[in-house]
C-alpha cells in the first residue's frame, strides 16, 4: 500500500509540477504585457493572472541574474535581504530551470523568473513519508499487541496444562489411596491388588499422553472400529445414571487410519467428557464413525445445552471454557493432536443452543 502510494503520488506531483510551470509562465507573459501595454491596451485579463498568482513563490532577475522582485516569498526573508534572496534563488535554479521573457525584439534585455514550489506541491511530495511513518507505528503497535497476546496466550496455556496434569493424575491417585485404606482392612481381598493395578495403568497412560505432546509421536495402522467403543466403554461407566453413551458404525467398513492409539484416544476422551459435561447430568452421547471417500470420520454428538457461535468460534483457545469448573485445554491439545500430529482436522460440524452440539474428527484413511 505505501508502495502504491508513494509512486501515485510522484505521478502526482509530476502533474502539479507541469501545472505549476505553465502558471508561472502564463504569470511572466502577463507582467511582460501590462509593462508593455499601451495606454489604449486592456490590461485587466493580465491584471487578474498576475493577481491570482499567490501560491507559488518567484525570484525576478534581470539580463545580469541581479535580484529585481519576488513574489510570494516566505515573510520571514525580507526582500531588502539579498543574501538569503540569493541563496534562495540558488535552490530554486537548481529545482527549475527559469522561465525567460524578452523585453526587446534584439532580446539583448530580458528577465528571468525562477520559481519554487509551491506548499500543495512539498506536501504532495511529503506525503509518502507521513504515511509511512504512520504505517510503520501501526505494524509496531500491532506487533506489540500480538506479542503481549501471544505471552499471556502461552501464560494460559502453561497454567491450564499445570492444572490439567494435576487433574489427570489426582484422580487415578486418589484411587488408589483409598484402595491402600481398603487394603489394610482387608489384606486378603484379591479385588483390591486387580483395581490398584488399573489405577497404576492408567498413571502410565495418563503420563505417556503428556509426554508425547512434546514431540511429534510414531504412528502406526490404527483400527478405530475398536479404539472408539474402547474409549466409549470406559468414559460410560463413570457417566452418571441418566446419561446414555452409544456408538455406531456401519457393520463391515474398516476404519483403519494412520495414528497414535494413546493420543487419538486422547482425543476421543476429551470429547465425550467435553459432552457430558454439557449435559449436566442427563441426555444422550453418540459416537458415529463413517467414511466419506478417502477420510474416516468421528462424529460425536450430545443432546445437551450446545454453544453460541461467539462460543463456537472461541471454543479451541487456550484457556476458554463455558463450564464452572474447567481449565479450557482438553479442546486444544485435541485440535494441536488431531490438526498437528495426525494432518487431520478438528471442528465444530454442527451446534445450537438448547439442542445439541457435534463435534468431527476428520482423518486420512490408512491404505491397504
Amino acid at each position: 500500500m505505501v508502495t502504491a502510494t508513494i509512486f501515485y503520488s510522484r505521478y502526482l506531483a509530476g502533474r502539479i509540477a507541469t501545472e505549476e510551470r505553465r502558471k508561472v509562465e502564463e504569470w511572466a507573459d502577463a507582467q511582460r504585457y501590462i509593462a508593455h501595454a499601451t495606454p489604449e491596451q486592456d490590461i485587466l485579463f493580465a491584471s487578474l493572472l498576475v493577481a491570482g498568482q499567490t501560491s507559488i513563490p518567484v525570484i525576478e532577475t534581470d539580463e545580469r541574474d541581479s535580484i529585481t522582485g519576488c513574489h510570494n516569498i516566505d515573510d520571514a526573508i525580507p526582500s531588502t535581504d539579498t543574501t538569503r534572496l540569493r541563496r534562495l534563488l540558488q535552490e530554486f535554479a537548481e529545482a527549475h530551470p527559469p522561465i525567460v521573457t524578452y523585453l526587446d525584439t534584439g532580446r539583448t534585455r530580458f528577465n528571468r523568473y525562477y520559481y519554487g514550489e509551491s506548499s500543495l506541491l512539498r506536501q504532495v511530495r511529503h506525503y509518502p513519508m507521513v504515511q509511512l511513518g504512520i504505517a510503520a507505528l501501526f505494524i509496531a503497535v500491532a506487533f506489540l499487541s500480538l506479542a503481549a497476546r501471544h505471552r499471556a496466550e502461552q501464560d494460559r496455556l502453561w497454567t491450564a496444562l499445570a492444572k490439567e496434569t494435576a487433574h489427570q493424575l489426582g484422580t487415578p491417585l486418589s484411587a488408589m489411596e483409598g484402595w491402600m485404606a481398603m487394603l489394610r482392612e482387608s489384606p486378603s481381598d484379591p479385588g483390591i491388588v486387580d483395581e490398584m493395578q488399573r489405577d497404576l495403568e492408567r498413571l502410565k497412560r495418563v503420563s505417556e499422553r503428556f509426554g508425547r505432546i512434546g514431540g511429534p509421536p510414531r504412528l502406526e495402522p490404527c483400527e478405530l472400529s475398536s479404539l472408539v467403543p474402547h474409549v466409549v466403554d470406559y468414559v460410560s461407566k463413570r457417566a452418571a445414571a441418566r446419561v446414555s453413551m452409544t456408538v455406531h458404525m456401519e457393520p463391515g467398513d474398516e476404519y483403519r487410519v494412520m495414528a497414535s492409539p494413546t493420543l487419538l484416544e486422547w482425543v476421543v476422551e476429551n470429547l465425550l467428557r467435553n459432552a457430558l459435561d454439557a449435559l449436566e447430568g442427563s441426555g444422550e452421547v453418540r459416537v458415529r464413525l463413517h467414511r466419506e471417500g478417502g477420510e474416516v470420520c468421528i462424529d460425536v454428538s450430545d443432546t445437551g445445552k450446545g454453544m453460541s457461535r461467539t462460543d463456537q468460534g472461541r471454543i479451541f483457545r487456550p484457556g476458554f471454557t463455558t463450564k464452572k469448573r474447567g481449565w479450557g485445554l482438553g479442546l486444544t491439545l485435541s485440535l494441536r493432536i488431531v490438526r498437528e500430529y495426525h494432518g487431520g482436522r478438528l471442528s465444530v460440524w454442527a451446534s445450537e443452543p438448547g439442542r445439541g452440539t457435534t463435534f468431527r474428527v476428520v482423518l486420512k484413511a490408512a491404505e491397504g
